[in-house]
């Protein structure tokens, strides 16, 4: 069973950026795809990009809002990252990894950002 715990959310201002983590334990992502998703005060939770590994090969999938702004990455152990840059008020919500196609989630992490 794997376990995914998310980390790097915060308070930003207008503009500014951050780097989520999200960390797999237990029998890590191995092959899976990963994703990541958000949601907002009110608002249905939102995909947001996956990233997809076959071989040595990484192929990443973006929401349109997140193509130029965020960028999904994964180390060669069991980190995904999410880069996420010029972040708006917008933004504001609860960020979330998952194992793609699956009902294995992370707990969450805040990002609020302030204009």
């Amino acid at each position: 069973q794997v376990q995914l715990v998310e980390s790097g959310g915060g308070l930003v201002q207008s503009g500014g950026a951050l780097m989520l983590s999200c960390e797999a334990s237990g029998s890590g992502i191995g092959a899976n795809s990963v994703a990541w998703f958000r949601q907002a005060p009110g608002k249905q939770r939102e995909y947001i990009a996956r990233i997809r590994t076959e071989g040595n090969t990484n192929y990443r999938y973006y929401a349109h809002f997140a193509k130029g702004r965020f960028s999904i990455s994964r180390d060669s152990g069991n980190t995904v990252y999410l880069q996420m840059n010029s972040l708006q008020p917008e933004d504001t919500a609860v960020y979330y990894c998952n194992i793609w196609d699956t009902e294995v989630w992370g707990q969450g992490t805040q990002v609020t950002v302030s204009s």
